[in-house]
């Protein structure tokens, strides 16, 4: 399938559309998906503009995994590791990503490559680079300050990360 932007996508097997009052909800939602024994090994992807909470649900999700400490933006390092309770997970964030030749140097290709969380804020910058996201989380500001939240399974994985 291919996007508005003329970027080529897996084919969605469900969706679900989730409505986020206050920064509550967010969390509430990140603890869930943290019980999940599928979020272990998954690849998700946010998408949203600026300011409309991708870091804020990686915050909350890497809380309810076990996280401790300062948990910030890769903006600039565009990738921050977590050694979570039996679980790895790489936070990257490619907004400034513009160079794919920094993928290589980067070695990238081997964290993709190996179990454990992958969450990727502004994925778009890496195209054609990333393998398929599990879960694709669309993050939308409404005119009242809430969250829209529109989730898509992209893989089994996904589908067993969106199941109640």
């Amino acid at each position: 399938m291919i996007d508005d932007l003329g970027l080529m996508h897996p084919p969605i097997l469900e969706t679900r559309r989730l409505h986020w009052p206050d920064e509550a909800a967010c969390a509430g939602f990140a603890q869930g998906l943290a019980a999940k024994p599928a979020l272990r090994n998954a690849l998700i992807e946010l998408q949203g503009p600026l300011g409309a909470g991708k870091t804020t649900f990686v915050r909350h999700l890497l809380r309810a995994l076990g996280a401790s400490g300062r948990i910030k933006s890769p903006t600039y390092a565009v990738m921050e590791p977590y050694e979570l309770p039996g679980l790895a997970a790489w936070h990257f964030d490619f907004y400034r990503f513009d160079d794919p030749r920094e993928w290589e140097d980067a070695g990238f290709r081997d964290v993709f490559a190996a179990p454990g969380l992958k969450l990727v804020e502004w994925a778009e910058r890496a195209a054609g680079l990333l393998p398929v996201a599990d879960l694709r989380m669309e993050l939308a500001i409404r005119d009242d300050n809430q969250r829209e939240v529109k989730l898509s399974a992209n893989t089994a994985a996904g589908v067993a990360l969106l199941a109640p």
